[in-house]
């Protein structure tokens, strides 16, 4: 089982197979529904937004009887203060937590293995040693690159102390979800800068030159055409990465590069439904309000076939 943690290894190298070359070290908000945001031909955007993607396909098998009952409790869920409203905070909160769903579920997968003690938390020496332990007791004599599982330790170890935000050595499970996914928390940006820098750094100088940034990219073979896409990467690395044009980016532009600033989906999304929803405008909603319009978050099998017949009408 030791260092088969897939999700570490692939952090560390950098590799995202599913996306083009020159884009796998860009982290990217997921998508809060593949469908388009347009209320007048139907709810499904609103629905994957508020409940999942996977959450609003069990809702659409409801009868719309199930579907209120079970939306009246997850008003109650978000209510988090109990004072008979829902915020803009608390629905921004709910709305972010569920399209952080597929991260939660890589914690469930691999929460067990590390709890060794089953108090709740992981230790750093809990997880060193289910990662590591077999290796580290014959100082990775048995490994073919010694100073790449070492160099894995030490990177494991600072980041794992950058997500243990009390400084206690254990990770409760907001730590070690920081520590299984930085790219999704701002206290952990730094680490994720400097792990990209590290990987991308040949030379050791501790920023990126040109040749290092299509190096990560692209390596030629056998006499190989450069792609016209490295050619468009090279003047990108120049006009638009490098933005004080000294030829190499440091850690602030490698920030802007990988990390960049997005529309806030969620934010927008909490705004919407609250909007579409007060009626006496005082910019929160309660309980009553939202099962007023509960087919706007939540659907059933009724809303479905409204919706198939104004696709057919549209169709006609």
């Amino acid at each position: 089982m030791q260092l088969l943690f897939l999700g570490t290894l692939a952090l560390f190298f950098g590799v995202t197979v599913a996306v083009p070359a020159q884009e796998k070290r860009v982290h990217h908000k997921p998508d809060l529904s593949d469908h388009a945001h347009d209320d007048a031909h139907g709810f499904q955007y609103d629905h994957e937004a508020f409940l999942g993607k996977e959450e609003a396909k069990t809702f659409d098998q409801l009868s719309p009887e199930e579907s209120k009952e079970r939306l009246g409790k997850i008003v109650d869920k978000i209510d988090t203060d109990k004072d008979g409203f829902v915020s803009h905070a608390e629905l921004h909160h709910w709305i972010k937590h569920r399209q952080r769903r597929y991260i939660e579920e890589n914690v469930d997968k691999h929460w067990k293995e590390y709890d060794q003690n089953k108090d709740g938390k992981i230790g750093w020496i809990e997880y060193k040693n289910t990662t590591y332990g077999y290796y580290m007791d014959v100082e990775f004599d048995d490994v073919d690159d010694k100073a790449s599982y070492k160099a894995m330790l030490t990177r494991d170890e600072r980041r794992f102390k950058s997500a243990d935000r009390d400084g206690d050595g254990v990770a409760t499970r907001e730590e070690f979800t920081a520590f299984l996914h930085p790219e999704e928390f701002d206290h952990m940006r730094h680490i994720v800068i400097q792990e990209t820098i590290e990987d991308i750094d040949k030379n050791g100088d501790g920023k990126i030159n040109l040749q290092e940034y299509i190096g990560d990219m692209f390596t030629p073979e056998n006499g190989e055409n450069e792609p016209d896409w490295v050619t468009t990467e090279k003047k990108h690395f120049s006009e638009f990465r490098d933005m004080n044009k000294d030829g190499f980016l440091d850690a602030n532009e490698v920030s802007q590069w990988i990390l960049p600033g997005e529309v806030d989906h969620a934010d927008n999304e909490a705004r919407h439904l609250i909007h579409e929803t007060d009626k006496d405008n005082d910019d929160k909603i309660t309980k009553k309000e939202i099962l007023e319009n509960w087919n706007m978050f939540v659907g059933s099998q009724a809303t479905n076939y409204g919706e198939d017949l104004t696709k057919r009408h549209d169709e006609l």
